[in-house]
């Protein structure tokens, strides 16, 4: 009886080795090899895998000049909020991937989506984590319609693709990519060759059938998609649920997106009825804002084309340790510590005996360089313990030598913070060129950062 002959693959990559190796040599990471049996493979077993991942579309060369130039055409998910991180809709035979933590509300959003999309198209919601009655008893919660929407409570590609050749959905949701099983690999569910292999044939069912397909991905504990890295090449969008689950809001961000831009940012609130979209993200994100109290000011932030007011904390506290701390949250703490160094080295605030903390309420991540302004006048309002103004609002960026530099699209940020009610605005001088007088807003311009200072002190 031959011997059985085993090999190790990298569970980041897929790469195939027959010894083990401690770092993948494709891929760099380590400890990452796990033994599997190789299982005997005949040529014409690579031939028949090998056709079932081409398609049937056979291609000529042509001049670009001669291609039929025409825009795609897109359908509402009845989810505005979806909409627009989608780029305006969902495209026909269009693959999106979803992602993030677990009981983040990826399966409730999408289930909520499919219900909307059944009232006028067919859609079947697989599911290889729950039984058909899990999925009811969600569905009765959150009361969506479910006269219209099929349910397929299967792990098997094979066959579940056979089953939508037989009925031809429009939008085919799975949930999730990890517990599909290809019959073609003879690896455990969500292994790297598993995850690969069935996402390449879902994929190229929905270019070839004209499915929209809704892939719901794992994340791993560092925050990225579970599986191989081209999973997130194989789609046309990849989308990230982020947000703590100790609060309500949820934020929908697209990394990639071959049908519209990835700036874009879709508010979500969670509730006992499903995920309920956010038309107005600023007003809710100030409504439990903090009145006359020190270290509070206000900042417009875009993300893509939507302009946010958020309410960003500080508080500056007598330190009791040899090294000060700097707790940040919502922000780069690197990018604070250098604003830090800023205001003490130009504008003379003594901050080395000082323990700083900064968070930006509501569970927003910022990453605008326009912040930095807004920063610095909440470490100075805490530090020296002056209130701000509850109408003023703060946008800029600052430099090592204290420059105030213009920021991007000011003049969406103005609109945005007037019609929210803010009368006072702080912002550099040389945005103020740009902006037109209106009426019962005062406009600061500034040049420095102790010209902002001196300007609420």
């Amino acid at each position: 009886m031959a011997k059985e002959k085993t090999c190790y693959v990298c569970q980041s990559c897929g790469y195939e080795t027959a010894r083990w190796l401690g770092c993948c040599p494709d891929c760099g990471e380590w400890n990452t090899f796990e033994e599997r049996m190789a299982a005997p493979v005949t040529v014409s077993k690579t031939a028949e895998k090998a056709a079932k991942y081409q398609t049937t579309r056979k291609a000529e060369i042509k001049p670009l000049s001669e291609i039929e130039e025409r825009a795609e055409p897109r359908s509402s998910t009845g989810n505005p909020e979806l909409d627009r991180v989608l780029g305006g809709g969902l495209v026909p035979g269009s693959a999106i991937l979803i992602g993030g933590d677990p009981g983040i509300g990826k399966s409730t959003l999408l289930l909520q989506v499919a219900a909307s999309l059944s009232e006028r198209a067919k859609v079947l919601y697989v599911s290889g984590e729950e039984s058909a009655r899990q999925i009811k008893m969600r569905a009765v919660r959150i009361k969506v319609p479910q006269d219209k929407l099929y349910v397929l409570p299967e792990n098997d590609v094979e066959s579940v693709l056979e089953k939508c050749q037989a009925m031809q959905p429009d939008v085919l949701i799975i949930d999730s990519i990890q517990t599909m099983v290809s019959e073609d690999s003879g690896s455990a569910p969500g292994s790297v060759s598993q995850v690969r292999q069935s996402a390449g044939a879902i994929v190229r069912f929905a270019k070839e059938t004209g499915t929209s397909v809704f892939i719901v991905g794992h994340v791993t504990k560092e925050g990225s998609l579970a599986g191989p890295r081209i999973l997130e090449h194989m789609v046309d969008a990849v989308l990230y649920f982020e947000g703590d689950r100790q609060h309500e809001y949820r934020l929908l961000r697209a990394v990639k997106n071959r049908f519209g831009s990835v700036n874009e940012l879709g508010v979500f609130e969670m509730r006992s009825e499903g995920m309920v979209p956010v038309a107005n993200p600023s007003e809710s994100l100030l409504s439990q804002r903090a009145r006359g109290a020190s270290g509070s000011v206000v900042f417009c932030t875009l993300q893509g084309s939507r302009p946010i007011l958020c309410d960003l904390q500080a508080l500056a506290a007598k330190s009791f340790y040899s090294v000060p701390k700097r707790t940040v949250g919502g922000m780069d703490s690197s990018r604070v510590a250098l604003l830090l160094a800023v205001m003490e080295k130009r504008a003379g605030k003594k901050l080395f005996d000082q323990d700083v903390y900064i968070n930006v309420a509501g569970g927003l991540a910022l990453s605008d360089p326009a912040a930095d302004l807004a920063v610095c006048m909440a470490v100075a309002s805490s530090l020296m313990g002056f209130t701000l103004s509850a109408n003023l609002s703060v946008m800029g960026e600052v430099g090592l030598c204290g420059e105030v530099r213009p920021v991007s699209q000011a003049e969406r940020r103005v609109a945005e913070c007037v019609r929210l009610g803010f009368t006072e605005i702080i912002l550099p001088r040389q945005n103020l060129k740009r902006i037109k007088p209106i009426e019962g807003v005062t406009f600061t311009g500034v040049d420095t950062l102790m010209q902002a200072l001196a300007v609420v002190t």
